[in-house]
C-alpha cells in the first residue's frame, strides 16, 4: 500500500536543532595537514621519549624507575615491596602501573634479561627464556637496586648531567644517568618507534671496559681482538663469523648466529639442553620439535620434556636406540630455534637525533659524552672549593685583627647592622661577612686560626690541580680510564656465551641421513604432485587425475634431488624430494599450492630438477618473446625456500624448458602457425627478470601457445618451418605436419 502522506506540520525539520539536535559539520582537511599537526608530533614523541635508548643505555622509562629507586634510598637500604616502587615512580612516569612494573621486571635479576641486572629482586619475576612463566603481581615481590647501580649515580649530585621538570613540574629528574662505563654496549635493549627501530645486543662488561680504555688511548685500535663478540645472559654458543662482526662494528647493522648448549647422558641415552639462544623460549623449541615429529621429519626422538627447576633450565630429549646424538643435534640446530640469528641495529639517540652507529663510532660518542660529564663534575667541585676559598679569605682578614671585629660587633646597636659594619670595617663582601658573623665565640682561638690558614693553602693547591685537570684532555682520559679499570675489577665476570670457531663445528651432511633411491615424479596441470618408486610403478602405472586434469611433466630422478616449482606469479619454490612422501599411481598426490603455502590464485607453471645448476632455463611468453637465463642464477647458499622475481612479468608465461645443451625447438601460435629454430640463437641474459628477445612474430589478437623439442613433434616438412634468424613469423601448419593435432 502506498504510504499515507504526512501532514506538513508533523514533518520533522532537519535544520531544527530542537527536533534532531545540532547538525554535524564535516570539515575537509588535507591529509598532509593532518599528518603534520597530529601524526608527526606523536611520531617524534615516540622516538625521543619512549622507544629509542640514549647514550647512557637507557630509555626514559628505565631512567625514571631507577632514579626513583635511588631517591627512595634503595641503593644501600633494604628491599621494599615492588608496589611501593611502582607507586613512587608514577610521580615521574604517568603511563600506568602495569607498564612501570613490566619495566622493573625486565631490569631484574630474577627475569635474567641483562648481563648485569639493575634491580636486585626477590620473588617470582618470570624468566626471559620462558613464554608461559608469568611474573607475580607487584604486591608479592620485593626489590632494591643492585650494587652496579653505584656506577650510574656516582656523579649525579655533582652537576654531571642536565635536569628537567617532570610531567607536572613538581620535581626535577635527570635527562641522562652519568654511567661510568659504556652501559649502552653492556645492557641489551630493543625498541620499536615510528618508522625506525633499535636492537642493541649486550657485550661482556670486562671486554667493553678494556676496549673503551684501548679506544681512549688509540681510536684506531683493533676492537675485534678485544671485543670478541656479543655476550648473552642466557649463555649459549656464538658461532664466530669475522665478517659479520666486522660489519656490526663498522656499520651498527648485521646479525650473529647463536645456538644452545647440550650434554649427552650416555647411561640414560638422553640429551640435556641447559642453555638456549637469547631470542627463543623453551616452549617455542618444544612446539617446533613436536611439529617435526608429527610430520615425520624427526624420527630419532621418543620423548621430549621440560625439566626446568630452581637449579636452572633443562630440556630433556629421550633418544631411540642407535641414534647418534651429535647428528641429531645438528639436525635440531637446522630445523628449530635452538640455533638462531640475533639481529643488531645500533640506533641510538645522540643529542636528540637518532643515529645508527657502529661499535667504534658508538664508543667515540660515549667517550665524548663521558668526557663532558667528568669536566662538569670537576667544574662543580672547582666551584665549591672556590666558594670555600673565598670565605676563608674573608675570615683571614678578620683574624688579622680579631679585636677590631669584636669591637665592631659589640658597638653595633642592631643585629641587622652587624654584617654591613663588618663589610665596611674590613673591606669584605656580604657572603664573607655572613660567614664570619656565624663563627662561634669558642672558635676564636689560636689553634682555630692556624687551622684555617693552613686549609686555605691546601685549597689553593687543590684548585690549581682541578683547573689543570679540566683543561687537560690527557688527564681527563686518565680519569675515565681509571674509572673503567675500577668497574672492570669490581663487576667484571667471565663470558656467559662461549665463542665457537668454524673449525670447531662438526659438519654433518643432511643428505647423508636421507635415504636415496630412484623415483619418478609426476606433475599435473592442476598442480598435483606425486613421487613414485619403480616398484610401485611396476605394480600400477596408470596415473589417477581429477576430471579435466592430466599430466604436465614427469621426470626420473632420485629421492635426494632438489626440485624447483615455478608459478604464474613469477615466483619459484625450492625444496627436496625427500620432503614429499612416497605415493602410488592410484592417488592424486600432494596439492602444491597448499603444500608449499602459495598465495591466493597462484598456480604451478612447471617444475625443474636443477641438479648441479648447469645449463639454462628458457622462458617463452605469449607475446612471442623468449628469455634464456643461466640456471646458476637460481642457486642460493642459504636454505631459502622461496624466490621472487623468477622471470619477467611483462607477458604471461607460455612454456618453460630446462636446456642442458643447444637443440632445435618447435614454437606454435594460436593461429596454427609453427616455427622451428635452434636455441643457439638465444644469448644468455644476466638478470632473471629479463624480457628476452622476440622469437616468433605474433599477429594482433594471437599469442604463442606451446613449445616442444623438435623430436617430440609430428613435423615432417622441416624446411617449411625452420628459420635461420629470429624473429620470424613461421608458417601455417599443414595437415601432414600435425595440423589437426595442434588445433588449440
Amino acid at each position: 500500500m502506498p504510504k499515507k502522506k504526512q501532514p506538513e506540520e508533523n514533518k520533522p525539520r532537519v535544520d531544527n536543532p530542537n527536533v534532531l539536535g545540532l547538525r554535524a559539520q564535516v570539515l575537509e582537511q588535507p591529509i598532509t595537514d593532518t599528518l603534520e599537526t597530529n601524526f608527526m608530533p606523536y611520531a617524534m614523541s615516540v622516538i625521543l621519549s619512549r622507544a629509542i635508548p640514549e647514550i647512557d643505555g637507557f630509555k626514559p622509562a628505565h631512567r625514571k624507575l631507577l632514579y626513583t629507586m635511588y631517591k627512595m634510598g634503595l641503593l644501600t637500604g633494604a628491599r621494599t615491596k615492588s608496589a611501593n616502587i611502582v607507586g613512587q615512580t608514577m610521580r615521574l612516569n604517568p603511563h600506568g602501573d602495569g607498564a612501570i612494573y613490566e619495566t622493573m621486571v625486565r631490569l631484574s635479576r630474577g627475569y635474567g634479561a641483562l648481563l648485569h641486572p639493575f634491580v636486585d629482586s626477590k620473588g617470582n619475576f618470570g624468566k626471559v627464556y620462558s613464554r608461559d612463566m608469568a611474573y607475580a603481581a607487584s604486591r608479592y615481590t620485593e626489590a632494591k637496586l643492585s650494587p652496579v647501580c653505584q656506577e650510574l649515580f656516582r656523579d649525579l649530585d655533582q652537576d654531571a648531567v642536565d635536569w628537567a621538570d617532570n610531567y607536572d613540574n613538581t620535581m626535577k629528574e635527570p635527562t641522562l644517568l652519568p654511567t661510568t662505563y659504556p652501559n649502552i654496549l653492556v645492557s641489551a635493549n630493543q625498541g620499536i618507534a615510528v618508522g625506525m627501530a633499535s636492537q642493541l645486543c649486550g657485550f661482556n662488561l670486562a671486554e667493553v671496559c678494556t676496549a673503551t680504555a684501548a679506544y681512549l688511548k688509540n681510536p684506531d685500535c683493533d676492537l675485534a681482538s678485544i671485543l670478541l663478540g656479543p655476550d648473552f645472559p642466557t649463555g649459549g654458543e656464538l658461532l664466530y663469523d669475522k665478517s659479520a662482526l666486522e660489519e656490526i662494528y663498522c656499520t651498527g647493522r648485521g646479525a650473529v648466529k647463536i645456538r644452545g648448549k647440550y650434554r649427552y647422558v650416555k647411561g640414560e641415552n638422553v640429551i640435556e639442553i641447559y642453555e638456549i639462544p637469547y631470542t627463543t623460549t623453551t616452549e617455542a623449541i618444544i612446539d617446533k620439535v613436536a611439529e617435526l615429529i608429527k610430520t615425520g621429519k624427526l624420527r630419532e626422538i621418543s620423548d621430549m620434556r621440560d625439566e626446568t627447576d630452581l637449579s636452572g633450565l633443562k630440556l630433556a630429549i629421550d633418544l631411540k636406540r642407535g641414534v647418534d646424538p651429535e647428528k641429531l643435534m645438528a639436525k635440531l640446530f637446522r630445523a628449530t630455534t635452538l640455533q638462531d640469528s640475533v639481529s643488531c641495529n645500533f640506533n641510538v639517540l645522540v643529542e636528540g637525533m637518532p643515529r645508527v652507529m657502529g661499535v667504534r663510532e658508538l664508543l667515540g660518542e660515549w667517550c665524548r659524552w663521558r668526557t663532558e660529564c667528568v669536566r662538569r663534575r670537576v667544574n662543580f667541585s672547582l666551584g665549591k672549593k672556590r666558594e670555600k676559598l673565598h670565605l676563608l679569605q674573608g675570615l683571614k682578614r678578620i683574624l688579622l685583627d680579631i679585636d677590631k671585629a669584636i669591637k665592631i660587633i659589640r658597638e653595633t646597636e642592631e643585629e641587622a647592622e652587624v654584617v654591613p659594619n663588618l663589610m665596611i670595617g674590613f673591606g669584605i663582601d656580604q657572603v664573607q661577612a655572613e660567614y664570619v658573623a656565624e663563627i662561634k665565640l669558642r672558635n676564636i682561638n689560636k689553634a682555630y686560626i692556624l687551622k684555617r690558614v693552613q686549609e686555605e693553602q691546601a685549597l689553593r693547591e687543590e684548585i690549581a690541580d682541578l683547573e689543570d685537570l679540566v683543561n687537560s684532555p690527557e688527564r681527563v682520559r686518565e680519569v675515565i680510564t681509571g674509572e673503567l679499570d675500577g668497574v672492570k675489577k669490581k663487576y667484571g665476570q667471565p663470558r656467559l656465551t662461549t665463542i665457537v670457531y668454524e673449525h670447531e663445528i662438526a659438519a654433518f651432511d643432511e643428505a647423508e641421513d636421507t635415504p636415496d633411491y630412484p623415483v619418478t615424479v609426476f606433475l599435473s596441470r592442476h598442480g598435483y604432485f606425486k613421487k613414485i618408486t619403480p616398484q610401485s610403478l611396476r605394480m600400477a602405472d596408470v596415473q589417477k587425475y581429477k576430471e579435466e586434469d592430466g599430466l604436465l611433466q614427469s621426470r626420473e630422478t632420485t629421492n635426494r634431488a632438489e626440485i624447483m616449482f615455478f608459478t604464474n606469479r613469477q615466483q619459484v619454490y625450492k625444496c627436496r624430494l625427500s620432503d614429499f612422501d612416497d605415493a602410488k599411481a592410484s592417488v592424486l598426490g600432494d596439492y602444491l599450492p597448499s603444500k608449499l603455502g602459495m598465495e591466493a590464485e597462484e598456480s604451478v607453471a612447471g617444475m625443474v630438477l636443477p641438479g648441479d645448476y648447469a645449463g639454462a632455463l628458457l622462458f617463452f611468453f605469449e607475446n612471442g618473446k623468449a628469455a634464456r637465463v643461466d640456471l646458476s642464477a637460481y642457486a642460493t647458499t642459504s636454505n631459502r625456500r622461496k624466490l621472487t622475481g623468477a622471470y619477467s612479468d611483462r607477458s604471461p608465461l607460455a612454456a618453460l624448458i630446462h636446456l642442458t645443451e643447444d637443440r632445435e625447438l618447435a614454437v606454435y601460435s594460436s593461429d596454427q602457425r609453427a616455427l622451428v629454430f635452434n636455441t643457439a640463437l638465444l644469448s644468455p641474459k644476466s638478470t632473471r627478470t629479463t624480457q628476452g628477445v622476440q622469437v616468433m612474430s605474433v599477429k594482433a589478437r594471437q599469442h604463442l601457445t606451446e613449445v616442444l623439442p623438435l623430436e617430440e613433434t609430428p613435423i615432417t616438412n622441416l624446411p617449411r618451418y625452420r628459420c635461420r634468424t629470429i624473429p620470424a613469423a613461421g608458417a601455417l601448419l599443414r595437415e601432414e605436419d600435425g595440423e589437426q593435432l595442434r588445433l588449440l
